[in-house]
């Protein structure tokens, strides 16, 4: 099978992923109320006891939760993909003549659309509150850019839960205990330097920290530092590692 031939079936996957929302919009639910939920209340929960000012709060926290709500939204790809393949979908997706891979492919894909809309909707209700961005849209780019990276590193993490999950519920509670270190045992809600210094040397080398601050600095025109580099270099480890497993299990099928 054709590379070309391959990306073409993993597309027209991806397209089918999308369309089921036509179907089922509520699964849409959490993609486009979470992000929403987050902003309005850790802002407000949290702006005046950080920073003495929800106003000046709102410019360090967005970033943070845009990163937040990524993770958050790998939970329901996760639940969606081992929903298929528990139901037999991906069994009937094997035996047609497409490449292996092009299941995958698709889900992914497919998946990095709804993770840019929950994006999207964290820098909206951001503006809508007075959230601005200070470095042009060179930074946009870049920030765009990083988060799509970060998002196609990630997903292999729920694909590879995805897969593996005997039902649902594994699922959730998998998930749920990779993203909740991950999210909030960083600087998303907090500046490191405010936190205790024995959780200060974990907050330092989560990756969600470094996307963070990453995002920080090329959206707001403040010092990035190593945060970039660090940031695609977590990628790529996760991507590496995650990515051959979640093929593998895939592979061997449901058990």
């Amino acid at each position: 099978m054709t590379p070309n031939r391959t990306l073409r079936h993993g597309t027209a996957l991806a397209w089918r992923n999308l369309v089921k929302f036509r179907h089922t919009p509520d699964q849409l639910l959490d993609i486009t109320l979470m992000p929403i939920t987050f902003v309005l209340m850790f802002v407000f929960l949290f702006g005046n006891a950080v920073s003495g000012d929800w106003h000046a709060y709102l410019q360090f926290v967005i970033p943070g939760i845009a990163v937040q709500a990524l993770m958050f939204a790998t939970l329901g790809s996760a639940i969606s993909l081992n929903t298929d393949i528990r139901t037999g979908v991906y069994d009937r997706l094997r035996s047609l003549p497409i490449a292996r891979s092009a299941p995958l492919i698709g889900h992914i894909l497919g998946d990095t659309v709804k993770y840019a809309l929950a994006v999207l909707l964290v820098f909206g209700v951001g503006a809508a509150l007075g959230f601005r961005v200070h470095n042009g849209l060179a930074g946009v780019g870049a920030a765009a850019a990083l988060m799509l990276v970060f998002a196609l590193a990630v997903c292999w993490i729920a694909t590879l839960i995805g897969v593996v999950a005997r039902a649902a519920e594994t699922v959730q509670a998998l998930s749920l205990v990779l993203i909740f270190p991950l999210t909030f045992g960083s600087n998303v809600f907090v500046p490191t330097g405010k936190l205790p210094g024995w959780l200060q040397s974990w907050v330092k080398i989560n990756p969600v920290t470094q996307v963070s601050d990453a995002l920080r600095g090329l959206l707001l025109g403040t010092p990035v530092g190593p945060a970039v580099t660090r940031s695609l270099l977590w990628s790529a480890a996760i991507m590496a590692l995650f990515a051959p497993l979640a093929v593998l299990a895939y592979r061997r099928g449901p058990r």
